[in-house]
């Protein structure tokens, strides 16, 4: 159990795990905790007896004790790379997760069998996983038959989608990556997703300049299409993000909780944007990045409930946990595909106000 000091402690350890580039995922929580514990329980101690009134921090046992109980989804996770989520269930039920938005590679040919990763797991498991997509090129105009293809078949919305990157030391090389948010077939694109009303997932770096004025753009020219600016907290100010949300409706904002609270590049803290999720409740929804730049996956998780403790309102973290999310995947209907298929297993089902996600659970639920 991380108690205390220990926990500063097991972030430095953390941080200096990242810093040479040695990612050990999957290590259980059950592990650290015997690792530490000997040095929590004497730290704490000291630092009680010390300060008697210095607040004990609470461990991630502590958390999901705390919060386990409310719906949390994880709006940006790229398990199916290597088909990895394959090995995530047991740490996905310990945490208390209840959906994950699965793709896997991002803008580059691989992710077509990524993509496909993602589907499989979706037909075994519809009531937890959400399929993305990000296999086309978006500068070929075969890229809207895939588009088109993919949510008709029963995908939920494109991502993660290279709309730019300069900067990213895995995302910039990607083959087919756009320049901005308006180039090639993107704003075409943007129009299929309207007609499906599919959320698109964009990766955009830096997340000022050139680029966010084409994101601007994109946001005007596509009023009906659901965007969302991925990791936006990422080396980014809450004052960034709140000005695109003052200005465009049709925005959400995916929250890397692991980079703000354990990434030591982050210039903010999780307080700095608690006023802009106050002010636009229904536009953020937490996520790990599957731990990118993080020691393990279970620590981007346990950012989100860090993220979730400090916001404190019930009302608020329910919202930015799952709800936000959830209204966006249960607004989408069901396609015509899936209409199809539903009524040749069952010729009388009623199938005229039906949504995506019903069909998923009568096409594949167990």
């Amino acid at each position: 159990m991380f108690i205390g000091v220990s926990v500063c402690v097991c972030v430095c350890i953390g941080v200096g795990i990242w810093i040479l580039n040695s990612l050990h995922l999957g290590e259980s929580r059950s592990m650290r905790a015997e690792a530490v514990t000997p040095v929590a329980a004497i730290m704490t101690a000291t630092t009680v007896e010390a300060n008697p009134s210095t607040p004990v921090k609470k461990s991630f046992d502590d958390l999901l004790r705390q919060y386990g109980p409310v719906p949390l989804a994880d709006a940006h996770n790229h398990d199916a790379s290597g088909s990895r989520y394959t090995g995530m269930h047991n740490m996905w039920k310990r945490d208390a997760m209840d959906r994950v938005i699965l793709f896997g590679d991002v803008s580059e040919s691989s992710a077509i069998q990524t993509d496909a990763n993602a589907w499989n797991a979706y037909i075994e498991r519809p009531d937890f996983f959400v399929p993305y997509f990000s296999g086309f090129d978006l500068h070929d105009p075969s890229s809207l038959e895939v588009v088109r293809s993919n949510l008709e078949q029963g995908y939920f919305g494109l991502g993660e989608v290279a709309a730019a990157s300069y900067y990213s030391p895995v995302v910039s090389k990607v083959e087919w990556k756009a320049k901005d948010p308006m180039d090639g077939f993107l704003p075409q694109i943007y129009e299929l997703c309207a007609e499906y009303q599919a959320p698109i997932l964009l990766h955009i770096d830096p997340p000022n300049g050139f680029v966010i004025d084409k994101l601007e753009e994109a946001l005007a020219a596509h009023p009906k299409t659901t965007f969302i600016f991925g990791h936006a907290n990422a080396y980014n100010s809450p004052e960034n993000i709140k000005g695109l949300l003052e200005r465009h409706d049709n925005i959400y904002m995916d929250f890397f909780a692991g980079f703000t609270v354990l990434n030591p590049e982050s210039t903010n803290r999780i307080e700095d944007f608690l006023p802009v999720m106050k002010q636009f409740p229904d536009k953020f929804m937490l996520s790990t990045d599957s731990g990118y730049g993080l020691p393990t996956e279970d620590a981007a998780i346990e950012a989100m409930y860090r993220v979730m403790d400090a916001i404190g309102d019930r009302a608020l973290i329910k919202k930015v946990a799952y709800d936000n999310l959830d209204a966006i995947i249960r607004n989408e209907p069901a396609t015509k595909t899936q209409k199809e298929a539903i009524q040749k297993k069952d010729a009388a089902h009623d199938v005229a106000k039906l949504t995506k996600l019903e069909a998923g659970k009568l096409l594949w639920g167990k």
